[in-house]
Formats: structure tokens, sequence, C-alpha cells
């Protein structure tokens, strides 16, 4: 009697949907962290000699990228399991080395630049706020104005004795009143935050990508191995 070889089982990988919901939480918090109002104030009213537009930009295209990777590595381990394919198998570890290979640096650039982009904003906010106090520019007052309302806080510790007069004119009534909160201290505790958010979710996201890159490995390496590979489609005498 011939028979036709089985294929290799297709067994669902529950591991896929967690790699597509990484690369969708990755795009979520980029797109947060690019529209948001605090950071969208902060790079339209920084200088092009300031680096932290240069860093707003840079960091959601590279959370954009990295999620696209996870997404189509995951996709592609799916398919290479349910049509027993080695060349997609292949291509979905490069896909998670490409995504190690940029998580590393990431990380790595925000260990030794740790307060990088503190500073970078906390700078933008010096030079709106001392752009005010000289009263050269009355555009740079409602930009002060909305950067107060946003992080309802009020000023910032100065020697100078005409500092009353410039919160008296941006910070939010409440504010005023109740001596908000020094507004650099404010920005200093919210980025802070932020990034080791962030920091954290790298180190997330390096994990799911080393044990993706073995999971891909081992995948590869039982297709190539497997003798019902070599068999698919046969007719056998038993």
């Amino acid at each position: 009697v011939y028979t036709q070889q089985e294929l290799l089982p297709c067994k669902s990988l529950p591991e896929t949907l967690l790699f597509q919901l990484l690369g969708l939480s990755i795009a979520t918090l980029s797109t947060v962290t690019h529209y948001g109002l605090r950071f969208t104030l902060i790079s339209n009213v920084s200088l092009d000699s300031n680096a932290y537009r240069v860093i707003h930009h840079t960091a959601f295209y590279f959370g954009i990228c990295l999620s696209m990777s996870l997404i189509l590595a995951a996709l592609l381990s799916s398919a290479a399991m349910v049509r027993e394919s080695q060349c997609l198998t292949a291509m979905g570890f490069f896909c998670f080395a490409l995504a190690f290979c940029g998580l590393i640096p990431a990380a790595c650039w925000r260990y030794t630049h740790s307060t990088e982009v503190e500073d970078s904003m906390m700078d933008v906010y010096d030079f709106v706020y001392e752009e005010v106090r000289r009263n050269t520019s009355s555009f740079r007052r409602h930009e002060l104005t909305a950067i107060h309302e946003a992080f309802q806080c009020c000023g910032k510790h100065s020697p100078f004795g005409d500092t009353t007069n410039v919160e008296n004119k941006t910070c939010p009534s409440s504010q005023v009143h109740d001596e908000g909160q020094d507004c650099l201290e404010e920005i200093q505790d919210f980025l802070k935050k932020h990034m080791d958010f962030v920091f954290s979710f790298l180190g997330i996201a390096i994990g799911f990508t080393v044990y993706g890159m073995i999971l891909t490995s081992f995948l590869w390496f039982s297709i190539h191995f497997s003798s019902n590979l070599y068999r698919k489609g046969k007719y056998i005498l038993r």
C-alpha cells in the first residue's frame, strides 16, 4: 500500500504573538514619546544647536524600525514553521539579529549618556526663560506659558530679583499662588522616570530578541536535520 508521507506538524508558536505584541508596544511607546505634548513643545522650541531635537527624531525612527523588525521576524518565524522553509527561518533569524544589533548600541548609549537628554531639555527651558526675562521676544512668552501649563510648574530658582514678574505673566494661576514646582526639577524628574522606563523596556526587548535568535536557530536545525523534510510529498511502500 502506498501512502503519502505526512507533512511536519504545523504547530503554532505562542512566542510569535509575544514578539508581535512587543513590536507593537515599542511602536506605541515611540509614537507617544514623539507626539506627546511635553516632548513636542520642547522639540519645537529647541534651537538647531541644541541636541534635543536630533535625539527626539532619532529615537522615534529607531523605535519604529525596531518594532517593524520584531514584527517581521515573528511573521517569518510563523511562516517558516508552517511551510518548513529554511529560507524563511534564516530571514527570521536575520531580522532578530538586526534588532539585536540596534538594541545593544541604544542601551550602551543610554548608559554612557545617562543625563544628556535631561540636560538638553533643561537647556531649552533655560534659553526660553532667559529670553522672556530679558523681554526680547513676546513669542517666547507664549512658548514659556505653554511649557509651564504642560509640565504644571512655575519658573525656576534664580539669583535675579525680577523672576517674579516672569512667573506672574507665564505661570498658571494655581501655580503662582501655591508657589509651584521649580520647572528645572520637574523636567528632570519627569524625564528621569521616562528614560528609566525606556531603559528597562530596552532590556526586556534585548532578552526577547536573544530568545528569538535561539528559537529560530533551533527551528532551522530541526528542519534541516528532520527526515520528514526530505520525504515530504513522496510515496513509500509499507
